[in-house]
Parts: structure tokens; C-alpha cells; sequence
């Protein structure tokens, strides 16, 4: 018995029709240049599926999660937005900028990291805003659909998915009409142009994936294009390449970046800009503090969760692994106090520390592939406020068709929600490995799309 009867029905029909491992990627590499997705030219044996059952409930769940996470400063901190900033272990240079490109609520568009445990949807981490990545996993689900045996599962199990790419064009067009007066967006008539800016000794990684995207965007009517930071001119009320004003910067820069010294040269005069509001920024640099690990931790706290509304509290139970800030003094676990870094070092097998500000599994320690004394070391070095430790999910295994037959897998499933706390679409990394390692495309994992169950009518 899989997860859900969906994907029974999958690999029951799969291997009545005789529909082998490898035409879903051979339809895939068919129909788009897999080399210039996050896909990085893999692709699973089968799509995943989610009930509407599971939709409703996950999406509820990261809805709350949102609005929680949204009324931290307010809760927490007063309404000091700096100073909850400098309580998620962000540096002084981090607060100004943060302090210079923020919104009043934080981005809606989000992807969520999560293991399936068997029984409901547990949360590793959340990305939100400009720097998620992989929003091109709807391209694979429209090579899929040009193959008979798929459309015909997923019309006769009432199934669909969503283009996050689309969506996400119908979102920029969005924030570029609502620049400031001083920016006005494109004429009507225009093509609303997107630049999309990073560090320059950065940008050139995601080119090719970038241009992909470009292209599928280019339909909708927004001309997105990477530059060079160099490329563009700031002056005249506004930011412009060659004789065009942008409309919009598509940040890809993260807030790390602002601890490297070169950084204030090169990024002070488009911060400036956006802070005078000559150019809207997508999106502002405080999606990078709501989406910490630190932020996480404040509401795992149990000593928080008197300010947390009572669907809120259900939904962020459900969510929510036990996660805190790394500091000296007591912790709560399972209702009692303890002394964290005793409990840390006892519970190692059971735990993984986490820088609270790093992207892409950086500096991540799982500590049941340490000794002990690595693992302690580990600890030591953390310091104060700079990372979290969490508990350590397992994730139920899959089965998925492969070449040597059907084999179990574990996935890590990016959910996307868009920006009306819709369900955005699902990018899914699937790997043999069952042991929980870091988990990721560029790292080796395979990916595969989503399809999910239509609501009953």
C-alpha cells in the first residue's frame, strides 16, 4: 500500500500497459532541454502524486505556518523588525540592508522542503521569495502529458498540476505595475521588463537555467533577462539597461552575500535605489529573515506558543519538527527544561545541526554520520545564534519503477504556495539513499513532477 491510492493505481496501470521506467524521461529530454532545468537532465520513473486530501491539508498547514511567521516581529520583538532580525543571528550590515528592502507582509511565494513520515507532511525548511529555484518543474509535466499512457491517467483520475512558471509571470507582471510613483512600470502595450541580478562571480551558474526560464516567461510577456550588475545604469529617477527602464529586480542575491567585503561597492548603489523607490525589488531582502532557521526555531519554542492562535498551533504541530536556536542555558524538550548542549550530545543520533541563515545544505552536520566527538565538536564551534539544531525526520520510502524494477526511494518534496496561499505546484527530489542525507538535484538527487487530485466538484 503506497501513501495514497493514486499512486497504487499508478504502478498497477503502469504494469498492465507496459509503460517502462524510462519513458518518462525520454518523453522529458523529448520536449525540453532537461541540461537547462533543475532537473540537471534527470528525471524519476514516475511522476509523484498527492490526494486532494493531502493538497488541502499541507496547504492549510503552510498557510498558518505564513501568518505565524509574518506576525513574529509583532509578537515577539514589539514591531522591531531590526531587532528580530539581530535575534535570527543576522550581522549589523545584514540588518541595514534588510532595514532598506522589506515589505510590510512577507512574500507569499514560497517552497517549502518537506518529508512525508507516513503519516503527514513534516517541514525541513521554507524559501521564500525571488531565490527559491526550482519553479521549471512544470515543463516536465506538459512532456509527460504528450505521452497516451499519461494523459490518460491523469484525465481518468481527475488529476492536474500547476505551472509555477505561469504563475510566477502573472506575479512579476503584478509587483512591476505596483512600483512606486517615482518608477513607473511599462507603458501599456510594453513588455514588462525583469532583470535578474547576483553577485557577478554568480550569475554566470545560472545562466543557461535562467535563459530556460526566459523563454517559457517570454510567452507570458515579461522580457526576463540576467545581467551583469555592471550592466545596468542607476540614475534619472530610475534603473536602466541600455535605453529601457526596468521595471522590476529579480533578486538572487542573498543576504549572505552582504558579509563579503566587496559587497557595499557593488550593492549599495541598487539598494539605494530601491530604497529612494526608483525600482521595486522582487523580493525584498526580509523574505530572507522569515525564511531562517532561526524564525523557525522561535516557533517551535514552547515558551512561544501562548501567542500562537489555536489553528495555528494544530497546523504548526503537525509542520513543525522540534527545532531551537543554538545558545548556552535550557531548552524544552517534551515539556521538560535540559540543558541543550547535554541533551545535543545524548540525542546526537536523533538530531541535525543547521547554520540558520545558509542555503543548499551548507554547513549542515547530521548527527547520526558523526562520532561523538565530531558531532561535539561540531556543537562547540556552532556558537551562539548562528545555527539551530532540529530533529531528525524520516521520511516513509516510495516505490518508484527504475530499470532493475521497482525500487524504494525517499523523496523531499518542494511545495510551492503562491501568492493568495494557493497550492503553487510541486518540485520533488528522489534519491535511493534511504539513510536521510542532504538532499539535493545539484548534489545527485533525481527529480520527477507533480501531479495532484482535483477537488471534488
Amino acid at each position: 500500500m503506497s501513501r495514497n491510492a493514486i499512486t497504487d493505481r499508478y504502478l498497477e496501470a503502469a504494469e498492465r500497459s507496459g509503460f517502462g521506467a524510462g519513458e518518462l524521461l525520454a518523453a522529458a529530454r523529448a520536449g525540453v532541454n532537461l541540461d537547462a532545468t533543475t532537473y540537471f537532465g534527470r528525471c524519476l520513473g514516475r511522476p509523484a502524486f498527492l490526494s486532494d486530501a493531502e493538497q488541502a491539508e499541507l496547504v492549510g498547514d503552510l498557510n498558518h505556518l505564513h501568518s505565524a511567521m509574518a506576525a513574529l516581529p509583532d509578537r515577539l520583538f514589539g514591531g522591531d523588525l531590526a531587532a528580530f532580525a539581530r535575534a535570527a543571528g543576522m550581522t549589523e550590515p545584514q540588518v541595514t540592508a534588510i532595514m532598506r528592502s522589506h515589505s510590510k507582509v512577507p512574500t507569499r511565494l514560497a517552497r517549502a522542503d518537506l518529508y512525508h513520515d507516513g503519516t503527514a507532511f513534516r517541514l525541513m525548511e521554507l524559501n521564500l521569495g525571488s531565490t527559491v529555484g526550482g519553479m521549471d518543474h512544470g515543463l516536465v509535466n506538459r512532456a509527460a502529458l504528450a505521452l497516451p499512457f499519461m494523459a490518460a491517467f491523469v484525465e481518468t483520475n481527475r488529476l492536474s498540476y500547476v505551472d509555477t512558471l505561469a504563475e510566477l509571470a502573472t506575479l512579476l507582471a503584478a509587483e512591476a505595475g505596483a512600483a512606486p510613483a517615482s518608477a513607473p512600470a511599462s507603458a501599456p502595450g510594453e513588455r514588462t521588463l525583469v532583470v535578474v541580478v547576483d553577485m557577478p562571480d554568480k550569475i554566470h551558474l545560472y545562466e543557461s537555467l535562467l535563459r530556460n526560464s526566459a523563454d517559457e516567461l517570454a510567452t507570458h510577456g515579461i522580457d526576463f533577462l540576467p545581467v551583469r550588475l555592471e550592466e545596468l545604469r542607476i540614475g534619472d529617477g530610475g534603473v536602466w539597461l541600455d535605453r529601457r527602464r526596468v521595471d522590476l529586480i529579480f533578486r538572487l542575491f542573498l543576504i549572505e552575500e552582504f558579509l563579503r567585503p566587496e559587497a557595499p561597492e557593488l550593492l549599495d548603489p541598487l539598494m539605494r535605489a530601491v530604497e529612494r523607490g526608483d525600482v521595486a525589488m522582487f523580493s525584498p531582502l526580509d523574505s530572507e529573515l522569515y525564511g531562517s532557521k532561526a524564525a523557525l526555531a522561535m516557533l517551535s519554542d514552547e515558551r512561544n506558543r501562548h501567542l500562537l492562535d489555536p489553528a495555528e498551533r494544530v497546523g504548526l504541530d503537525r509542520l513543525l519538527p522540534w527545532t531551537r536556536i543554538v545558545r548556552a542555558g535550557e531548552v524544552t524538550v517534551d515539556g521538560e527544561l535540559v540543558d541543550l548542549y547535554e541533551y545535543a550530545e545524548a540525542a546526537r543520533e536523533d538530531l541535525v545541526l543547521k547554520p540558520a541563515m545558509m542555503h543548499g545544505g551548507a554547513g549542515v552536520a547530521l548527527g547520526w554520520q558523526l562520532d561523538a566527538d565530531e558531532w561535539r565538536d561540531r556543537l562547540r564551534a556552532a556558537g551562539d545564534d548562528a545555527y539551530v539544531l532540529q530533529q531528525r525526520l524520516r521520511a516513509a520510502p516510495e516505490l518508484f519503477p527504475t530499470a532493475d524494477g521497482l525500487r524504494e526511494m525517499i523523496l523531499i518534496w518542494g511545495a510551492f504556495t503562491l501568492g493568495n496561499g494557493a497550492f503553487g505546484g510541486a518540485l520533488v527530489r528522489g534519491t535511493t539513499d534511504l539513510s536521510g542525507a542532504v538532499l539535493n538535484g545539484a548534489g545527485g538527487a533525481t527529480l520527477s513532477c507533480c501531479f495532484h487530485e482535483l477537488a471534488p466538484a
